[in-house]
């Protein structure tokens, strides 16, 4: 039972990990949400903003002039809790390989594998903590940018949606937090 649970724990840590690792690479944090009869798709991410003709599928990127430039404080608070969960998430990950029973490492010692299983746990809670913090930070200034806008009738052209890599950092995040209550709560 013990390997099972660590072998399905170790599998959504990866794909969770993964997911975090995408979400945070990846430039479509904010889709527009226009109905109207629009000939490109546009998408910002945290690192660039990119447009799709829908015509011809060309796409243009745009990169941000520089990491240290003024930016909104969604993307840099985003982009520093999805790093910092992306580091702790892979830490975990390898400390988690470590302390699997499959493992040859440490088969001397069951109570250091198992005090390893425990500690990647931990750390995967505090990454999925950062990166859901993060990922539902970006979308809760979307909702809100678009709802003062609505509020006061100011029509800007584009409004803007949750993205699929802001979906996906929720995805991720909730994985590894499942990942480190299946090590942490149910593997003793």
């Amino acid at each position: 039972m013990s390997a099972a649970l660590q072998m399905t724990a170790f599998g959504l840590a990866l794909l969770s990990t993964l997911f975090l690792l995408l979400a945070t690479c990846t430039d479509c944090w904010m889709v527009n949400a226009d109905d109207s009869l629009e000939v490109s798709h546009k998408c910002r991410g945290l690192w660039r903003e990119c447009v799709t003709n829908m015509q011809d599928g060309v796409r243009t990127c745009d990169q941000y002039d520089s990491i240290l430039a003024d930016h909104p404080v969604k993307i840099v608070v985003t982009r520093t809790l999805l790093i910092a969960a992306d580091l702790l998430a892979g830490l975990a990950l390898a400390t988690l390989l470590l302390g699997l029973d499959c493992v040859k490492f440490l088969t001397e010692e069951p109570r250091v594998k198992l005090k390893m299983c425990y500690g990647a746990g931990v750390i995967l809670s505090i990454g999925s903590i950062l990166g859901l913090v993060g990922s539902v930070w970006y979308a809760v200034d979307i909702y809100v940018e678009r709802a003062v806008l609505v509020a006061h009738n100011i029509f800007l052209g584009v409004h803007y949606d949750f993205g699929w890599s802001c979906w996906l950092g929720m995805a991720g995040s909730t994985g590894c937090f499942v990942a480190s209550v299946l090590l942490t709560c149910c593997l003793y």
